[in-house]
């Protein structure tokens, strides 16, 4: 028999009572949460076709969209946007799960994460707005992304060509970055279609994230060697020096930035960036905005303007 209750776990509720008691909401907690993780692991395992642990692409496809129906909150969903929405679910399970992109994810990493427990939050009929805007998987995030991606496709072929990307967020990613994620990312006949777009709206708003720094990394590391160096940073940064001088403004000197850079991130080389380097010093997002983004350096270069302002709006 599983010891479900042990003095470890009686230790993890214990908070602070003079009478070494515990909370009767904190053990019921415990217990319903406890229950909750076992049926979804046999509901998870019942897709699980190899037997292995594992759940593959179309596995946990077939499991999102048999659990439509459960969700209140999908109610309004047209059929036709269905398949889509698996696949805008699925893709954030993927992408954070499985950075290697081996193609299948551990049922126990899927149990871990909180995924789980936003896509199943969506039973709440009552469920807040803001609590739905802040959802992936609520039927007002996946129509967000999937009309931003149509809006994007001006051609209505079903993809996105460079030229087309380039006017994803504000217009403002470089010329050079778009063209390293069609180098580095999975496309078809030069076009990119709704899965690879997912993975890169992903990265672009969860840019804190290890997943996405390794993401951004892969397209940032142009001579394949495992880190950036300065030729790196500056192949980068002349971009953001170009968007610049079309916008009429005077170019900052990319020495300047260059060391800017190398202080924030303080790799372990002098000369070189690895990943682990961009993912420890907490201020990954803000080197990769900084190179493929005008308004992401323009946000770091007015950083102390804007606190400012923000403080002077808080007082009010």
């Amino acid at each position: 028999m599983i010891p479900y209750f042990t003095a470890t776990v009686f230790g993890k509720l214990l908070q602070n009572d003079p009478y070494g008691r515990i909370s009767i909401m904190h053990f019921f907690n415990y217990v319903m949460r406890k229950v909750w993780l076992h049926q979804t692991r046999i509901g998870l395992s019942l897709y699980d076709v190899a037997g292995q642990g594992y759940l593959e692409e179309p596995d946990l496809e077939n499991y999102i969209l048999e659990l439509i129906p459960t969700l209140s909150q999908l109610d309004g969903l047209e059929k036709s946007f269905h398949s889509f929405y698996v696949c805008t679910a699925v893709r954030k399970f993927f992408f954070f799960l499985d950075p290697m992109r081996t193609g299948k994810i551990k049922i126990q990493d899927i149990l871990a994460c909180s995924f789980l427990d936003d896509l199943l939050e969506l039973r709440d009929e009552e469920l807040p707005k803001d609590a739905q805007q802040s959802n992936w998987f609520s039927a007002p995030s996946a129509l967000r992304v999937y009309g931003q991606y149509l809006n994007l496709d001006k051609d209505h072929n079903g993809m996105l060509s460079k030229e087309e990307l380039s006017r994803y967020g504000t217009g403002t990613l470089t010329s050079v970055f778009i063209e390293r994620v069609f180098q580095e990312c999975l496309t078809y006949d030069g076009e990119m279609d709704y899965k690879t777009y997912l993975d890169f709206v992903l990265a672009l708003e969860n840019r804190k994230e290890p997943q996405s720094l390794q993401y951004f990394f892969r397209i940032l590391d142009i001579i394949g060697r495992g880190y950036l160096n300065v030729f790196s940073l500056n192949y980068f940064f002349r971009a953001i020096q170009d968007l610049m001088t079309q916008h009429g403004q005077e170019p900052v000197s990319f020495e300047d930035v260059k060391d800017e850079i190398f202080d924030m991130v303080k790799p372990e080389d002098p000369l070189k960036i690895t990943l682990q380097d961009l993912i420890n010093c907490g201020q990954g997002d803000t080197v990769v905005s900084v190179l493929i983004d005008l308004n992401g350096f323009w946000t770091y270069e007015n950083r102390e303007v804007l606190v400012a302002e923000m403080n002077e709006e808080a007082e009010v």
